[in-house]
């Protein structure tokens, strides 16, 4: 397992690369991207973390600040060149740009019809229908629990249908 953290830059073509899409909320969710991880120690897989360790609060959000636009850059082509694409909804978060991200490869895959995409959306997120929406109008798997999810990534990972 290997994982790659922002800014770093990604090796996309040794093993299935899994973009780790969901909840960070400024540091309220848990730290779940780490917790899928250690899942996954001993197995051929590249995950791509967004979690940024020196993220800085004070970036203007902004397409011309260069930290904050260099962050966003990084994320969007994770989900544009992963294999898979997870998200994962901490019910104690709101996660607006995990939503937005969602839409955002919904439409990839409404497109393309060739992203592999997994969503877990516990109960208790306070959007929850709206993510089950998605999830059926889009044909994308719903998971209620983590280890759910956990499950079909490993599933997914150990089918060799990626490299």
């Amino acid at each position: 397992m290997r994982m790659f953290k922002s800014p770093e830059l990604v090796d996309f073509t040794k093993y299935p690369t899994v973009f780790q899409a969901g909840s960070i909320e400024m540091g309220k969710a848990e730290q779940w991207q780490e917790r899928m991880a250690n899942e996954f120690k001993d197995d051929a897989v590249t995950f791509i973390n967004p979690r940024r360790d020196d993220w800085d609060a004070s970036w203007v959000q902004s397409i011309n600040d260069p930290q904050f636009n260099a962050q966003v850059t990084w994320e969007l082509t994770g989900l544009e060149l992963a294999d898979i694409v997870v998200f994962y909804f901490d019910p104690d978060t709101k996660s607006p740009i995990t939503l937005m991200e969602l839409g955002y490869v919904a439409g990839m895959k409404m497109e393309s019809g060739e992203r592999d995409i997994l969503v877990c959306c516990p109960d208790g997120f306070w959007r929850k229908g709206n993510v089950e929406m998605i999830c059926s109008n889009v044909y994308i798997p719903l998971f209620n629990t983590f280890d759910e999810l956990v499950k079909k990534l490993k599933t997914k990972v150990k089918s060799n249908a990626y490299r």
